[in-house]
């Protein structure tokens, strides 16, 4: 019976967006709420459970309608892929809270979509072959197309396309390199692939080459990595603050499919095609260090500072994917967490202040006072502090971590000084914008707060509940780190991926 719970973290979120679309959820907003947090609670209580179980027993390989690999459709969970799984339907958990105040009225099916949105992730994140990933893929961003249009301007109507037309691009060249790769190996599944691609000899070296490059543009769009992420701050600080807020994880899915593929199949055991990946991220990770950090000195508001911070977050991400190896992939897991529920949090603390400063917004500009100084302030400065890498909470544990991984390498001389001056221009950016937002008030400008929209239980406990998770993180480090290294140990021994998914074709 275990064996099936593979299956829940994507047949729920799939269900849930059935069931909300059906009377009476389809007809009634509060059931239609209420049905939205429960699926998303129970989608999130049901990986906790997969990962105790993986944790206890090893990797779970599920074969879909008993058709065996490497033919058939197989999902494989990993502590890696499931950690991933928690993270995002817990980010869905509480974005649907907050949006549940008033922010799913603005547009049509905001629950059903969010869910299938989650169905498209965990999808992604537990799918056992190529072909799969890509069809995970295009459910998410169907999703995210639809749900970008839940707020309907001018201004996000442009955003919205040049995220479409991008991705649409990058679909297509996600198709070719599948087409090449199975071509020259005849096989999409990845433990097959990893078995298969060191045996390869003469020019089929060379386009397996071309297919897993063309695989690692199609990732680096996906992730925001620089070149490819011009679309990333415009679309997330012009979608509605939930939606941007869900979004943190987006990027991570293209982070996620770098460490599985350029590890278990282009890894170590790869022969001519170990390692081809690294060659170019790890010059990109530095250039999109510098690029977010700049992005962020020279963002005008407080979302699209939180949107050029992810994608400092990708830049560091990536840097420690170039690294290829266990360390560095335990902290890039922890690291992963711990940014992308930061950057959630900020972008809905954004919002909250938005609400309360009359036209500016979350301009960094002199304008009157927030109607809630003391809720709003301590939030800001939670989020500045675990998104600025500064003690207490986890983002400095994280970052004396990257910094420790990274000083075992070659390359230490070049990424703690970029990466240390990015953390300062983090520093100074959240320092400038807190000072905008709750010092520089003109009280002349109050008018008695009139116009001021008020956090509401609802949303000021979503946004505390994802404030925990940073005081949590650095609590309870030790385990957490374990379950990183642990993740992160199962995902480079390749040979326990291969070994777990045979033993299912052969019936073991």
């Amino acid at each position: 019976m275990m064996q099936h719970l593979i299956t829940l973290p994507i047949l729920l979120p799939l269900l849930a967006g059935i069931i909300l679309l059906l009377p009476p959820c389809g007809k009634n907003l509060i059931i239609r709420r209420w049905t939205a947090m429960f699926m998303a609670l129970l989608t999130l209580i049901a990986s906790t459970v997969l990962l105790q179980q993986l944790l206890q027993g090893g990797p779970i390989v599920y074969a879909i309608g008993t058709w065996q690999p490497p033919f058939g459709i197989v999902l494989y969970a990993d502590p890696l892929a499931v950690l991933l799984t928690i993270l995002t339907s817990f980010l869905t958990l509480v974005t649907t809270i907050y949006a549940s105040r008033g922010d799913d009225k603005k547009g049509s099916f905001y629950h059903p979509l969010t869910h299938f949105l989650l169905m498209g992730v965990n999808g992604a994140f537990l799918t056992g072959d190529l072909f799969n990933l890509f069809v995970f893929f295009e459910v998410l961003l169907i999703a995210s197309y639809a749900l970008l249009m839940h707020k309907t301007d001018k201004q996000t109507t442009k955003a919205a396309l040049h995220y479409v037309v991008l991705n649409l691009v990058g679909s297509s060249i996600f198709l070719i390199a599948l087409g090449i790769l199975y071509g020259v190996l005849g096989t999409l599944n990845m433990a097959d692939l990893a078995t298969k691609v060191a045996q390869l000899q003469g020019d089929d070296i060379y386009l397996a080459k071309i297919g897993g490059l063309l695989l690692l543009i199609v990732f680096a769009l996906k992730a925001a990595l620089l070149p490819l992420h011009l679309w990333l701050a415009a679309t997330y600080s012009r979608a509605m603050p939930a939606v941007a807020a869900q979004f943190a994880v987006m990027t991570k899915v293209g982070i996620y499919a770098m460490m599985r593929v350029f590890t278990m199949i282009f890894g170590d055991n790869a022969g001519e095609l170990s390692g081809m990946a690294t060659t170019w991220l790890w010059p990109l990770a530095l250039v999109t260090l510098v690029v977010g950090a700049v992005g962020v000195l020279a963002s005008e508001d407080l979302r699209r500072l939180t949107a050029n911070l992810v994608i400092v977050s990708v830049g560091t991400l990536v840097a420690m994917v170039a690294l290829n190896n266990e360390q560095a992939t335990a902290v890039a897991i922890y690291y992963l967490l711990h940014s992308t529920v930061g950057c959630a949090a900020m972008f809905l603390v954004a919002d909250l202040i938005g609400l309360q400063r009359g036209k500016v917004q979350d301009r960094l500009v002199n304008s009157r006072s927030v109607a809630e100084p003391k809720l709003l302030g301590i939030c800001f400065v939670l989020c500045a502090i675990a998104l600025a890498g500064l003690p207490p909470l986890s983002g400095f544990i994280a970052k004396l971590w990257l910094l420790d991984a990274a000083w075992e390498s070659k390359i230490a001389w070049v990424f703690w000084p970029i990466y240390l001056i990015v953390s300062l221009a983090t520093l100074v950016a959240l320092s400038r914008a807190g000072t905008s937002l709750f010092w520089h008030d003109n009280p002349q400008q109050d008018e008695q707060f009139e116009d001021a929209v008020y956090a509401g239980k609802r949303r000021s406990f979503a946004v505390l509940l994802m404030l925990a998770v940073p005081v949590l993180m650095t609590v309870f480090a030790a385990p957490l780190t374990e379950v990183s290294q642990h993740a992160a140990a199962t995902l480079h021994n390749t040979q326990v991926a291969v070994d777990t998914v045979f033993a299912l074709a052969k019936g073991q």
